[in-house]
């Protein structure tokens, strides 16, 4: 069956400028581009959230509607069943807030997919989500989890008002259940985004800090600390642009461009399905509508991980944020700094 969607391109305005060329760099240095196979299949189940962050890269919000629909919720359990996907990665928005985030999630477990959940800790504390901890811990589900800082002043003003009181009680809640735990089976995970225009420092360097201070001071625990560049799309490109940091940021991106985390970028070895449907070859080109290939299948219903591997990988400037010093991907860093 063949997709009758369009390929949707970015606007020019949606693309941070530089005057360096992605691809050229690529090519200047003898690179190209191309997927692996497909390890992951990272499915975005909508934009609502019960936060606003400034940095968020998916313009979410609680006034978003873009929610998946359980129709494409079954294609995506069908396409897991029939490929045996190994991991299927959830986010949003807060993922949770889609209706169907638990019947997905049971589901594609069932299948046999290992399932990490990109979750915010605060939607914890919304209506019908307070046994969020339990029902993770009963699915084995891996909990991946922004916190821009462990202190309350960086995190609040990146996030909101009152975010880091209750992200440090969503800890304590999923600690509780065993998430963090030397020993345990259940994975936690924090994510750091820089709190501004800048570049993540070391992430094992940080990571020690964060274990360091969250145990001593709030007795919290987790497992590995990821360390991600902002992407210059969406809000935090607005951001960019309103403070006169644009030319900046993707000055100092460019600069520190790394050819060693060419090959462990996210992008060959995942697909990003949208709350549509559409595929993507990472949730960021998802972000502002730049398709697979056009040669390739659009939508997944129409996915095969045969026809996926080896494919070329659309690009633009924003992937610059994904080859800067130590690289940045959903699981932290990806290379050595040059």
């Amino acid at each position: 069956m063949s997709s009758v969607l369009p390929v949707i391109q970015p606007s020019t305005e949606s693309q941070p400028r530089t005057n360096v060329d992605f691809d050229e760099k690529l090519a200047a240095l003898g690179i190209e581009l191309r997927s692996a196979r497909v390890d992951t299949l990272q499915v975005n189940v909508g934009k609502l959230c019960n936060q606003a962050c400034k940095h968020c890269h998916v313009d979410a919000s609680p006034s978003r509607t873009e929610i998946m629909t359980r129709e494409t919720a079954e294609a995506i359990i069908d396409a897991v069943r029939r490929f045996h996907i190994p991991t299927v990665d959830i986010t949003g928005g807060a993922p949770e807030l889609n209706p169907s985030f638990r019947y997905l999630v049971t589901k594609v477990r069932a299948a046999g997919s290992h399932v990490m959940v990109r979750h915010n800790l605060t939607v914890m504390f919304e209506t019908g989500q307070e046994d969020l901890p339990e029902f993770f811990g009963a699915n084995a589900i891996e909990v991946v989890s922004s916190l821009p800082y462990f202190l309350e002043e960086p995190t609040d003003a990146q996030r909101g008002r009152g975010v880091f009181e209750k992200s440090i009680e969503a800890l304590r809640r999923l600690n509780a259940v065993g998430y963090g735990i030397v020993n345990s089976r259940l994975i936690l995970n924090l994510v750091y985004n820089p709190v501004g225009a800048f570049l993540p420092p070391p992430q094992q360097s940080i990571e020690a800090d964060f274990k360091r201070e969250l145990i001593n001071r709030y007795g919290v625990s987790f497992n590995r600390l990821f360390t991600i560049t902002n992407m210059p799309i969406k809000r935090f490109l607005d951001y960019l642009r309103r403070s006169g940091n644009e030319e900046r940021y993707m000055r100092k991106l460019v600069e520190a461009f790394n050819p060693g985390t060419v090959q462990g970028l996210m992008c060959r070895t995942m697909v990003s399905v949208d709350w549509t449907g559409r595929l993507y070859d990472c949730d960021f080109n998802q972000m502002l509508e730049l398709g697979v290939a056009p040669e390739l299948p659009q939508t997944i219903t129409d996915f095969h991980p045969e026809t996926f591997a080896q494919r070329r990988i659309m690009t633009g400037p924003h992937c610059f944020g994904c080859t800067a010093g130590s690289g940045s991907s959903c699981g932290g860093q990806v290379a050595a700094c040059a």
